[in-house]
């Protein structure tokens, strides 16, 4: 079979000498020698045919458990998705292996786009969304970049955010070469006191959580009053689901609203892919990384969407881009924006209502336990972490059940429920605890 070679030899060996390596196995020395043959070739398997791979591939989905009942959250939600969401997606006008954002594509993929960043917006309450970003955890990365100038270069992060996020600003900082301070955490919560002796005057911005890693709604509006106090900016990490029945960031005085759109139709897919929304004011709306799409009227005066911000590297001068992100997650964020037109405002508030209900209930048989408390006090949505005794025991008999059991964390489980699971089986899981804890 021939190939294409896009470059000669003679221009290859110029390449390595000014990288300062000879050889394209020395360009390449941290491959293990063990991936070698004698021949200098690479050890891997031959390519296979389209049946092969198709057997292949599901052998390795068949090893993948799909537990029935979930208690485990902890940034990725087990919610009811109606069947419509799951069905648009599919079709071959959206489902392309090119993202689907330039200026040329059709009417109905920006009409898509917009009436997302509409919906984000009712959501958050904020003036503006963009066309969404790679995760939850790169979108809060990308708004401490949003609020940084020459004079604070400091981003001020709640230690009782997830840890994901908290180790994606960190990696954002060090790529930028800026700081990252994390806010100790008292009783499960941001450490208000700490956080007053942390605003100097070289902090660009404060995120926070709402609710936190641990399940608890944190002080928003007391934190955000403070941050704009020191002159930083605020910035509110959000649970979509929750923000359904509770104030939105706007009203908790958040500057940028950012958070993880898996809970809005995108089921559980060992991690992926999913979506991170963004929403801010119109003050802070060309600081915005990604795309926005806008509404106009064309030639006709018939009404017309377009790309109305494109502020990345690819569009603008490199050194003016806010950003170097080089996708935006057009089709989950279509899902998200049928999700949350399918659901409408009261069957979003109705799944977040449930999933808090369920969670209390479940805290409430498990507390009755011997050994078993909650680890923090205060409000909580619908996680939660609980002090318990042969922790491990009791997940492994979980496990056994095929119950998902919650998240092991320092001190502590991490336990969750949605809308989706029953009372039936939330009652079988308490079983199963006491009888692990009985024994």
């Amino acid at each position: 079979m021939a190939s294409y070679i896009p470059s000669t030899h003679p221009e290859r060996q110029a390449m390595l000498r000014a990288v300062g390596v000879e050889s394209l196995r020395e360009l390449y020395r941290d491959v293990p020698e063990a991936m070698y043959l004698e021949d200098g070739a690479l050890n891997i398997p031959e390519g296979l045919s389209e049946a092969e791979v198709c057997r292949k591939v599901t052998a390795m989905a068949a090893k993948n458990h799909v537990f029935p009942t979930v208690l485990r959250g902890a940034g990725a939600y087990d919610h009811y998705i109606p069947s419509i969401v799951k069905y648009i997606p599919a079709k071959e006008e959206f489902l392309t292996a090119y993202t689907p954002y330039q200026a040329e594509m059709s009417q109905g993929i920006l009409q898509s786009i917009f009436e997302y960043q509409t919906d984000i917006c009712e959501l958050t309450g904020m003036d503006v969304s963009n066309a969404s970003v790679y995760d939850g955890a790169s979108a809060a990365a990308e708004a401490a970049a949003m609020c940084r100038d020459r004079k604070r270069r400091v981003t001020l992060i709640s230690g009782a955010a997830h840890p994901d996020t908290i180790n994606t600003v960190r990696t954002y900082c060090y790529g930028t070469n800026d700081e990252l301070r994390v806010i100790p955490v008292k009783d499960g919560k941001t450490d208000l006191e700490a956080l007053r002796g942390l605003l100097t005057a070289d902090v660009a911005s404060v995120y926070v959580q709402q609710p936190n890693f641990f399940g608890l709604f944190e002080d928003t509006e007391e934190l955000g009053k403070l941050t704009h106090e020191a002159g930083a900016m605020y910035i509110l990490g959000c649970n979509p689901i929750a923000l359904a029945i509770m104030k939105t960031p706007a009203e908790q005085g958040a500057d940028i609203a950012v958070g993880e759109g898996q809970p809005l139709g995108m089921p559980l897919s060992y991690g992926g892919p999913y979506l991170g929304f963004m929403a801010t004011t119109t003050k802070h709306m060309r600081k915005l990384p990604g795309r926005i799409v806008g509404q106009t009227v064309d030639a006709k005066g018939e009404r017309a969407f377009v790309l109305s911000l494109q502020a990345r590297e690819q569009h603008i001068r490199r050194e003016k881009a806010s950003s170097n992100i080089c996708s935006n997650q057009a089709l989950c964020a279509l899902t998200a924006g049928l999700y949350m037109s399918a659901m409408g405002a009261e069957g979003m508030a109705e799944a977040a209502r449930q999933s808090m209900a369920k969670a209390h209930y479940l805290a409430n048989a498990l507390c009755a336990l011997p050994g078993v408390s909650m680890k923090y006090s205060g409000a909580y949505f619908h996680e939660f972490v609980t002090v318990m005794p042969k922790s491990e025991e009791v997940l492994r008999a979980l496990e056994e059940a095929e119950i998902l059991g919650g998240l092991p964390v320092e001190g502590g489980i991490l336990w969750c429920a949605t809308e989706k699971v029953t009372r039936e089986e939330l009652d079988r899981a308490v079983s199963i605890v006491k009888e692990v804890l009985s024994a």
